[in-house]
C-alpha cells in the first residue's frame, strides 16, 4: 500500500463559484502510478466545500440562486459583528453546515469510479481569493 499526497491550489473570482476539479483530481489518480485503491479531496478551508454532482449548466446556476437564498449575504448574522479576518462571511459558514469538506472516491485500472453523470466539484462560498488549497491523499497499490 502506497499513500501519496498532492494538493491543487486554485484561484477564484466570484463571491459563489462551482469549479469543476474532476479532471484535475483524475490526473492526479493517473499519476501517481496506482492501480487501484481511493483517493481522499479535502478543501483546505472552511468556506469553501467538496462535493460531487452533475455537470450540467443550468443546474450549476440553479445550484448558485440557491445558495445564494438559502443563507443570504446581508443576513443578521453575529459573527459579521466582529468577523476575525474582516470578511462578513457568515453566510459562508452556514452554508457549509450542508456540505462536505472532503469526499473519498475509489479508483481502478487508475480512473475514479463516479457514476456517467457526476463530476467533482469545489465550492467556493466566500470569494473571490487569491488562492485555495484543495488537499489529495491517494492510497492505493
Amino acid at each position: 500500500m502506497q499513500i501519496i499526497t498532492h494538493t491543487i491550489k486554485t484561484k477564484t473570482s466570484r463571491p459563489i463559484e462551482i469549479i469543476d476539479i474532476t479532471a484535475d483530481v483524475s490526473s492526479a489518480v493517473m499519476s501517481s502510478g496506482l492501480d487501484r485503491g481511493q483517493i481522499t479531496v479535502i478543501s483546505l478551508h472552511t468556506t469553501a466545500f467538496i462535493n460531487i454532482n452533475e455537470k450540467e449548466e443550468r443546474l450549476l446556476e440553479d445550484m448558485e440562486i440557491f445558495l445564494k437564498r438559502f443563507a443570504p449575504k446581508d443576513g443578521n448574522y453575529r459573527h459579521n459583528l466582529n468577523p476575525i479576518d474582516g470578511r462578513d462571511n457568515a453566510h459562508s459558514h452556514l452554508l457549509g453546515l450542508f456540505m462536505n469538506s472532503s469526499e473519498t472516491i475509489p479508483f481502478a485500472g487508475g480512473k475514479m469510479l463516479l457514476g456517467q453523470w457526476q463530476s467533482l466539484f469545489f465550492i467556493e462560498l466566500d470569494g473571490p481569493r487569491e488562492e485555495r488549497n484543495i488537499l489529495l491523499q491517494i492510497s492505493g497499490m
